[in-house]
C-alpha cells in the first residue's frame, strides 16, 4: 500500500519526466537556430579572412532568438539550451559564448 507521500513522490517524478521530455523535443529547432545564427557569424569571419572556426554566439542572443523565433518565454529558453548542453548537443566558450558541438551531434 502506498502513502500519500510516495504517491506525491511518483506524481513529482512523472512530471519531471515530461519537462524533460518537452524540453528534449525542443533540440532540433533549437539547434537549427542555433545554426542560422552561427552561419551569418562565419560569414562575417570569412569577410574578414578570420578563421571560420571561431563563430560563436551569446548564450543571451541565443535565448532572444529561440524567443522570438518559436515564441517562446525566455525562461524556456533558458531551460533548452541548459538541456542542451547536459545532452552536450552544444558547448560553451567560457561562460558567455556558445558554439555546436561537432563530437555529440
Amino acid at each position: 500500500m502506498q502513502t500519500n507521500l510516495s504517491n506525491q513522490t511518483t506524481k513529482d517524478n512523472l512530471q519531471e519526466q515530461k519537462r524533460q521530455q518537452s524540453y528534449q523535443s525542443w533540440h532540433e529547432p533549437a539547434l537549427r537556430t542555433l545554426a542560422g545564427l552561427l552561419k551569418k557569424r562565419k560569414e562575417n569571419l570569412a569577410r574578414q579572412n578570420r578563421d571560420e572556426k571561431n563563430a560563436a554566439v551569446t548564450r543571451d542572443e541565443f535565448m532572444q532568438a529561440l524567443s522570438e523565433q518559436h515564441r517562446m518565454p525566455i525562461f524556456h529558453a533558458g531551460q533548452i539550451i541548459s538541456s542542451l548542453y547536459r545532452a552536450k548537443r552544444i558547448r560553451y566558450l567560457g561562460s558567455t559564448f556558445i558554439q555546436l558541438n561537432e563530437e555529440g551531434a
